[in-house]
């Protein structure tokens, strides 16, 4: 077990330090962005909604390659080829999947005027997406690159890439949001290009990686990336599109927390986007060992190793679920401090916004638990490629348990916003009790291959 944990956070200590460091990316964009008025904070809070649906559903179909490089790889320590075709083919998803999409976001005013939203916000967020839909392929593609170099045993290079965008975003949203070093001063469009710009320069570091990297190198990832592979293309979306489906349910039901936080004001969904973005940090942290999870779990299965997929799976769990604990107790105890990072204590136009942040986090602070549990659980199990019965799962437990409670706590018994925060809880704790069910039963469920 120790051996197995050693190997374990090796792996996902750089892939925490690169989701760490994205969602720094992330925060620098809202900290750039809370600064101008409340109608653009609330535009960018819808508008990256939108866009980030779109780009978690993506990236959990075209990153269903790890587990099945992962197997490769605990099958046959060598298997080049495979490797390669797994690799090309999610590369080629990632863009005849992305680009349909464009034009979903392309109508994102549209979008947020249907689901009751505040006319000058969403006209706000629609010019927002015309710019950020630019950077979702690549952003897509980019994110390929980043899982196939984690499969491969290089997963620090994530980590270096990371930081390299988040001085690109601090710069860029510097220059353009507010206007410095010659360029004029374009506000809530500014960031979105400075986010474009970013995303461009991830691609080229992870395309020069791939390239250049010796351990790398010698699949020679980029080989006839012209020839398709249909029965690989086929198993990854087979694999994947459960996992997207998974991916969009979780995501969709915190954005459409935003949604319904629109329902009762502007400054609700401010306040909603700082806690919301404060505990998708700490996320952050169970993300990572869940990747790794899918990783060492996906190995144990290609080599048909029941202990072995038994130690890596329950390290993951238990590492998962402990960091968590820790993070609870830092929002629990320090909300105030989290606050302040994204807004002026002290600011007359934050008095609203402050309580109503500061009331979501103590939510917050308690479903980090049923946070960390759900999705290292559902790592482990893609490990094991099991991903239909989590989407299942996900369903259930996010839209039924969670939205439903949500709406009740919310508008039945006029909780407002703190009975949303509240459904989500209820669903992130029924997700992870199913999963956990799920993955104490794997061989009953005929998971483990004999």
């Amino acid at each position: 077990m120790a051996d197995e944990a050693r190997a374990l956070v090796r792996l996902a200590g750089p892939l925490v330090g690169a989701n760490l460091v994205q969602m720094a990316v992330y925060a620098i964009d809202v900290i750039f962005v809370a600064r101008l008025d409340p109608v653009d904070f609330a535009a960018a809070t819808l508008g990256v909604f939108l866009y980030s649906v779109v780009l978690w559903a993506m990236l959990g179909l075209t990153t269903a390659c790890a587990p099945i490089i992962a197997a490769e790889l605990g099958q046959r320590r060598h298997a080049v080829r495979e490797v390669r075709r797994s690799f090309r083919m999610a590369l080629w998803l990632s863009v005849l999947g992305g680009l349909p999409f464009l034009l979903l976001l392309a109508h994102g005013e549209t979008l947020l005027l249907l689901a009751g939203q505040n006319p000058h916000v969403a006209a706000r967020a629609g010019q927002f997406l015309d710019v950020l839909l630019i950077a979702l392929v690549p952003s897509i593609t980019a994110g390929v690159m980043r899982t196939v170099a984690a499969a491969l045993g290089r997963p620090g290079w994530a980590l270096v890439v990371t930081l390299m965008a988040l001085g690109f975003a601090i710069i860029g949203n510097w220059a353009l949001v507010f206007g410095h070093l010659g360029f004029p001063a374009r506000g809530l469009i500014g960031s979105a290009i400075a986010s474009v710009v970013t995303t461009l320069a991830m691609l080229l570091a992870f395309i020069a990686i791939l390239l250049l990297d010796p351990r790398l190198r010698r699949f020679r990832l980029f080989g006839r990336w012209w020839r398709p592979e249909w029965p690989r293309l086929a198993q990854i979306f087979t694999l994947g599109l459960p996992i997207a489906i998974g991916f969009t349910l979780e995501g969709s039901l915190f954005g459409g927390a935003a949604v319904l936080m629109g329902l009762i004001s502007v400054t609700a969904v401010a306040a909603h986007a700082i806690a919301l973005n404060i505990a998708a940090i700490t996320f952050q942290i169970p993300l990572g060992i869940g990747q790794a999870a899918t990783i060492r779990v996906g190995m144990a299965f290609g080599a048909r190793d029941p202990a072995w997929m038994a130690r890596a799976g329950w390290c993951a769990i238990m590492l998962g679920t402990g960091v968590m604990g820790l993070t609870a107790s830092a929002i629990w105890f320090a909300p105030t401090l989290f606050v302040s990072a994204y807004l002026d204590l002290n600011a007359p136009a934050n008095a609203q916004t402050i309580p109503l942040a500061l009331s979501y986090l103590m939510v917050a602070a308690m479903f980090q638990l049923f946070d960390g549990a759900q999705v290292v659980l559902a790592g482990a199990l893609r490990g094991l490629q099991d991903t239909r019965m989590p989407m299942v799962i996900a369903g259930f437990g996010y839209w039924v348990v969670g939205f439903g409670t949500a709406c009740l706590l919310g508008f039945g018994l006029h909780w407002e916003g703190v009975g949303i925060w509240l459904g989500l809880a209820a669903g992130l704790a029924a997700v992870s009790a199913m999963l956990l069910w799920r993955w104490v039963g794997r061989e009953r469920s005929g998971l483990v291959p004999g």
